[in-house]
């Protein structure tokens, strides 16, 4: 069964926006005196942001009453940080041009929420390369649980294991691989060396340095 559709992620992988995230985070988390340390904050990259409230507010015992007015409060902060700062990750023009030319299915699954996701794609450029944009934000569960990428393919009419999925978090990597889907992952340089990693099917530095002979060792065995 030859792969012919590519689901991506976006937040740290299509845009350096991890960081906007932390920012955010930190300013809402001074109302609650909570402080993260960097190697904390990673822990819970790509999770969704309620999911992100609910592990540390019941780490330092806040409240989960505040957790739906801390959730709007920062998703609100990253729209605006995205507008003010948003830089696309290397290689991203590149990467939709090269599944586009291999005539691709391409979607986009990510836990940001759709009025994130909508900021972004069009800040990008990248609206009409584009298919299918699906959000974990309202499904009970978001990454690691498949279920985003799995209603991604649904709708592009692809089937799991004919899908390629791009991440760069350990969450999305699971939740990818869970789905039944190849996984090619894209740390950002400080957790390249992470061992969990190792879970990819494919680790590359940058979406640049995907080529047609990664694309092809990616392919089941027995296909041309």
């Amino acid at each position: 069964m030859d792969i012919n559709t590519v689901i991506f992620d976006m937040d740290g992988l299509l845009i350096d926006s991890e960081p906007l995230w932390e920012q955010a985070a930190t300013k809402v988390f001074e109302e609650y005196d909570i402080r993260l340390t960097p190697t904390q904050y990673a822990t819970t990259t790509g999770l969704r942001t309620r999911e992100f409230l609910q592990w540390w507010f019941t780490m330092y015992k806040v409240d989960e009453k505040y957790v739906a007015a801390a959730e709007n409060q920062i998703i609100k902060l990253v729209i605006d940080l995205v507008h003010q700062k948003c830089k696309p990750m290397p290689g991203v023009e590149y990467i939709f041009n090269f599944f586009m030319a291999q005539k691709f299915k391409i979607g986009l699954a990510s836990s940001s929420p759709l009025n994130l996701i909508d900021t972004v794609v069009d800040l990008l450029g990248i609206r009409k390369k584009i298919h299918v944009f699906a959000s974990a934000a309202n499904l009970p569960y978001g990454k690691p649980h498949p279920q985003v990428y799995l209603n991604c393919a649904t709708q592009l009419q692809a089937l799991p294991l004919q899908c390629i999925c791009f991440e760069d978090s350990f969450n999305g990597l699971i939740a990818a691989k869970a789905a039944r889907m190849k996984c090619v992952v894209v740390p950002e340089p400080k957790n390249a060396k992470d061992t969990r990693f190792h879970a990819a099917d494919l680790r590359i530095a940058s979406l640049s340095n995907f080529t047609p002979l990664l694309l092809q060792a990616l392919q089941p065995v027995g296909n041309s």
